[in-house]
């Protein structure tokens, strides 16, 4: 009997081991979607639960990537890219998504947005979205940055109605040209 429980907590002990990510398997994750040209060269982060970070490997471009799989409303397999100069901006949203409450969250932000403490994205930078059940079945999502753009300020439409790429969030820090079929 003895034989059996010490088996039994030998086995429990290592369950938790043998499902455990790898650094190397962490790093691979998270660059799955970088351009190919870009994934050598990306730095690869872990975020912590306070919104700060350890890097998992340092690059040597502007090309930063995390896995976001377990963060609230993020599906199993949710990784994402961005530049650098964005890190800031994701902190802010992770304290952001942190609210539970939609409305309070909601609240949160146009308070910042209002009071000129919602950090601003790198204008021109690219952010590289993959999310779905599975690795397998994910797709990648790409918007670009414009903070304050408006139509007016960049000859595009506000609204998908006309097809092609538009500013969703025309005039807020939160502005940004979606991409249509990415």
């Amino acid at each position: 009997m003895k034989r059996v429980v010490l088996f039994v907590l030998g086995v429990v002990a290592i369950a938790p081991c043998a499902h455990a990510q790898t650094t190397d398997e962490a790093i691979e994750r998270a660059l799955a979607p970088a351009p190919r040209q870009m994934k050598e060269g990306a730095t690869v982060i872990k975020w912590k639960a306070d919104n700060t970070y350890d890097t998992l490997r340092k690059g040597t471009n502007k090309l930063v990537c995390y896995d976001r799989s377990g963060d609230p409303g993020q599906q199993p397999f949710a990784v994402q890219c961005t530049s650098l100069a964005n890190l800031d901006r994701v902190a802010q949203n992770r304290k952001f998504e942190a609210i539970a409450d939609r409305a309070a969250r909601q609240a949160a932000i146009d308070a910042a947005e209002k009071d000129g403490t919602r950090v601003k994205p790198e204008f021109g930078s690219v952010w590289l979205t993959m999310n779905g059940p599975d690795r397998e079945h994910a797709r990648i999502h790409t918007t670009v940055a414009v903070p304050g753009a408006t139509a007016q300020t960049m000859g595009l439409p506000d609204s998908n109605r006309q097809g092609g790429i538009w500013i969703m969030n025309a005039g807020t820090s939160t502005a940004h040209l979606m991409i249509p079929g990415s």
